[in-house]
């Protein structure tokens, strides 16, 4: 029983066609080139690609890892050459900037397109993925000629890009980094070690451009002192000719739980003279630059959690349909049964599907934000998805990638004894998707930015967005479908209780942080249920409302009401928990905890 990937290229067009509604994204003057021929066009043969060619490599590459080798890290086998092929058609330039050779697509497009990616090969796709990332630091902060010289190899993928921020003493305290940069003739010498670099180094692109956090001589303590460098593998001419190579080294791979395929390296930079960098930004204004690209690198790492969910999901759902085991419950037939007819296999079928969905609502609801708080021709609508994409995006990644783990996870339980053994392929994604909690910011440290500074800050896009969900309700109820008014009916009691944890959140966060801050994950976790949920309900508006397909429609009601039945009535129940975590997680000295 093979497990085949399939672009699940319906629910995405539905998402973009109906709940995002894309074709008003066209309408604005950076995106009228992409129509919907052009996007059904790109999504059918990234599908294609995808399946064809980059997940058959995922299981092997699992099994194959990476090595280090005369300080070179080898990929698995077959790597290389999806790389390049990856590069030759286009893939890795799909929303670099046109000004740099760049096909300008919108960010929402970019990131179904991700989806597709993780979902094939989350270890090879961490590499493109780690590449947007550099690409937008350097757009954002970079000089003329740093744009001329890095960016159109970056953007066309012959080169690639990571982020060096962690070291062994600062990791979520990127304050107490150690790495040093001293001027030296028009660059800077970096001296230090970094750890848990993604794709530090591999043998697919032909230079790899480090951005690196460091420390300037006499820079004040903590974040405030801390820069940002461009450090090349190779040195690079203004022309952007390869030269030398510079003073970095892998000094070891990192064994890990998942992600084989992917190496996570420790680089040592200036074991000799110091490798040569350049200030990418302004001294001091390290952590701003990074931060202007953290709500997109946030939302690529929500997307693995989609991606996860998605594949695993695939994954339980062929096993079930054709794995022989058991009788019929309920007698009406005395042959044996695949066990997608159990009613708990079902069970967890739906839930693995329903939240799977719910991600994709949420994720690309957010993808679309940035795309109209960067692009849209009036102010005041670009502010109003600004403040959506500021409040959202701390969610999106820890609810996302949350409930990504737990889906690869009922992935394995459903396919039995035989998800605890690697043949099958449920156990990696299990696996990998571990990470997706932890990087770019924990789960916990996104549910502290959300209460912390987001809930404060966004108060009118807070108060808006539960204005719109209890809209939304609204008119699921007039509509009269049955289903979708047990949907609505579930959805007004947790957006009422929402809004109670919300206000209580919001006055506690100033006058005792810390019981708040016992509260901020569940409250998050709430938050994203909640907000799925009626993302989940919009979307089975819009499908009952615009029925061409009655069984698709059908399926996406249910999806929405299973979602709103099994889920939001526990969410709502966290208004208890959130309130009063603090009574008891604070009570114990640390020795008793």
């Amino acid at each position: 029983m093979a497990d085949r990937y399939r672009a699940p290229l319906d629910d995405i067009r539905f998402v973009l066609d109906k709940m995002i509604k894309f074709d008003q994204l066209t309408k604005i003057d950076a995106f009228q080139a992409t129509t919907p021929d052009l996007v059904n066009q790109v999504l059918q043969t990234a599908a294609k690609f995808a399946e064809e060619v980059v997940a058959p490599l995922n299981q092997p590459g699992d099994r194959q890892g990476v090595r280090l080798e005369n300080g070179v890290v080898l990929m698995p086998d077959g790597f290389a050459d999806c790389y390049h092929k990856y590069v030759e058609a286009g893939w890795a330039s799909v929303n670099g900037d046109t000004d740099y050779g760049g096909q300008g697509l919108p960010w929402t497009i970019s990131i179904a397109l991700n989806e597709i990616w993780q979902s094939a090969n989350m270890s090879l796709a961490n590499a493109w993925m780690l590449t947007q990332g550099a690409v937008e630091a350097i757009q954002m902060h970079g000089t003329p000629q740093q744009k001329t010289t890095y960016l159109p190899n970056l953007i066309s993928g012959k080169w690639s890009g990571t982020m060096n921020l962690t070291e062994p003493n600062a990791g979520s305290d990127v304050g107490a980094l150690k790495t040093k940069a001293v001027p030296e003739e028009g660059a800077w010498r970096i001296t230090g070690t970094k750890i848990f670099i993604t794709h530090g180094d591999q043998d697919m692109s032909e230079n790899i451009i480090h951005l690196v956090l460091a420390r300037t001589p006499g820079a004040p303590e903590g974040t405030k002192g801390i820069s940002l460098f461009i450090v090349p593998k190779f040195n690079v001419d203004g022309s952007g000719k390869i030269g030398q190579r510079n003073d970095l080294r892998v000094v070891s791979l990192e064994h890990k739980l998942g992600h084989m395929a992917s190496p996570t390296a420790v680089m040592s930079y200036g074991d000799n003279e110091g490798a040569i960098g350049f200030l990418l930004g302004k001294e001091n204004q390290g952590m701003a630059c990074m931060f202007t690209m953290m709500n997109n690198a946030r939302l690529n790492v929500a997307v693995q959690g989609l991606a996860i969910a998605e594949r695993s999901y695939q994954a339980a759902r062929q096993w079930a349909m054709e794995r022989i085991q058991g009788n019929d419950i309920s007698g009406k037939s005395k042959s044996k049964v695949t066990i997608i007819q159990h009613p708990d296999v079902r069970r967890m079928l739906m839930d693995m599907r329903s939240q799977t969905e719910a991600i994709r609502a949420l994720c690309y609801s957010v993808a679309e934000a940035i795309d109209l708080a960067q692009k849209h021709p009036d102010q005041e609508l670009r502010e109003h998805y600004r403040g959506y994409l500021e409040l959202m995006t701390p969610i999106a990644k820890a609810w996302s990638t949350d409930q990504g783990f737990d889906i690869a996870s009922t992935g394995v339980q459903v396919h039995g004894g035989m998800g605890y053994i690697e043949e099958t392929g449920a156990a990696q994604y299990l696996r990998d998707a571990r990470i997706t909690m932890i990087y770019e910011g924990t789960n916990g440290i996104q549910a502290l930015d959300l209460v912390r500074r987001k809930l404060p800050k966004e108060i009118t896009a807070t108060n808006r967005l539960f204005e719109a969900m209890e809209k939304t309700t609204e008119d699921m109820i007039s509509n009269g479908d049955p289903s979708l008014i047990t949907t609505a009916s579930e959805l007004q009691t947790s957006i009422k209780a929402l809004r109670k944890a919300t206000e209580w959140m919001r006055q506690t966060i100033l006058a005792e942080p810390e019981i708040a801050a016992s509260g901020a994950t569940q409250y998050c976790r709430m938050f994203g249920y909640i907000a799925a949920g009626w993302l989940l309900g919009k979307g089975a508006l819009q499908a009952v409302s615009s029925a061409n397909n009655q069984s698709f429609s059908n399926r996406k009601k249910i999806s929405a009401q299973f979602f709103a039945e099994q889920h939001l009535p526990s969410a709502a129940a966290l208004l208890g928990p959130i309130t009063t975590a603090g009574k008891t997680t604070l009570t114990l000295i640390n020795e008793e905890v």
